[in-house]
């Protein structure tokens, strides 16, 4: 257990900006870090937007061990979800959605037709932790940049509407995360992948734990990137460290510079040098 806070106050305000945005929003897009996929769920999601339906949107199919993203595909499926595991940067994923969301919407549209209405524009609440591809999904529905995109916590401050080709209009909201980070697993994966500041917490612990899944669950990807054999039954983290800095030329008056290791693998994840992970294995 662990207990950090890291809670701006923009995500304060965009919580209770989102639940009085309730009564327009006609679906709710859940965007899901597909390695990550359950450190980087909302947690309490319903208390924010009540009985709204909801597609989960499980982000950088690129990215991601794709036969376990998939065994988390069809877990969240069985709990009744529609699911998309999707590379937003492919243009045939982004048409998955819009044809997904579409199909998801049709009884509504068709309840407006039978009123004498016309087919309206459907208003979707785009929602996420931080770092998970939000920004890159706006740009890419609505065909220009209008959302900056950046790998670090924190860019979107407030809630804007913006008009997409297809029909379907955003609500682009900024990335948020509990008020306290309770499990130390999950404060830890989120650093990882960049969705909490890494600050937050000592970087040789996030370096550590980094090196720990892929001792655990990635040990062709530990040799590969760094030369280290995996051990089962746990690494020798001081000849880790050691080797890693001869390799890296990281010392510091003739001692391992830590700070300088544990900064190299950790930017090891958020440039994507290391690639076809989840840390996330416990369904």
């Amino acid at each position: 257990m662990t207990n950090i806070n890291w809670y701006p106050g923009h995500m304060a305000k965009a919580k209770r900006l989102m639940k009085e945005e309730q009564e327009h929003i006609d679906v709710v897009y859940e965007l899901v870090d597909s390695r990550i996929p359950r450190s980087s769920k909302i947690s309490n999601i319903y208390d924010i937007i009540g009985n709204k339906p909801k597609i989960i949107i499980m982000t950088k199919k690129d990215l991601t061990d794709q036969e376990m993203a998939l065994r988390w595909v069809k877990y969240y499926e069985n709990l009744g979800n529609k699911v998309l595991l999707v590379d937003l940067n492919n243009d045939e994923d982004i048409l998955r959605i819009v044809k997904l969301t579409h199909e998801f919407t049709e009884d509504l549209q068709q309840r407006r037709e039978e009123k004498g209405l016309k087919r309206k524009d459907i208003r979707v609440l785009v929602m996420g932790i931080p770092n998970v591809g939000k920004s890159t999904l706006i740009n890419k529905m609505v065909g220009k940049k209008v959302a900056e995109v950046a790998n670090r916590p924190g860019v979107t401050k407030g809630l804007i509407w913006l008009t997409t080709k297809h029909n379907i209009t955003l609500l682009d909201t900024p990335g948020i995360l509990e008020p306290r980070l309770e499990q130390k697993e999950t404060a830890l994966n989120l650093a990882s992948f960049s969705a909490i500041k890494t600050e937050i917490l000592d970087e040789n612990e996030v370096a550590v734990h980094i090196l720990n899944k892929l001792n655990k669950y990635y040990p062709d990807k530990l040799k590969e990137r760094y030369g280290i054999l995996a051990n089962p039954t746990g690494l020798d983290f001081e000849a880790v460290y050691e080797t890693l800095a001869k390799n890296m030329g990281a010392y510091k008056y003739n001692e391992v510079d830590y700070e300088k290791v544990s900064n190299r693998i950790i930017n090891d994840i958020r440039n994507n040098y290391i690639k076809e992970i989840v840390f996330d294995h416990e369904l």
